[in-house]
């Protein structure tokens, strides 16, 4: 796969190669050069942790009624 670098310095990195290395926006790569070889490494975490798990837990009623009930505040 080909991609041009352009003015401004940037390249797009093709769509298989960011889903096969789980590349989200906003992921951090470390550049390096070995040999005359471009070497990119995915830097941290796949996915915030705090991310990963928000809107798991899915409850019917709101989050106050919820969080009463959890307290044994129901009427």
């Amino acid at each position: 796969m080909k991609s041009a670098v352009s003015e401004k310095g940037q390249v797009t990195i093709p769509k298989a190669i960011r889903s096969k290395l789980g590349l989200n926006p906003g992921a951090l790569i470390d550049f390096s050069e070995k040999n005359g070889v471009l070497v990119g490494r995915k830097v941290g975490p796949e996915q915030d942790p705090v991310q990963s798990v928000t809107g798991i837990i899915k409850i019917e009623k709101g989050v106050d009624e919820y969080m009463a009930a959890c307290r044994g505040e129901t009427e």
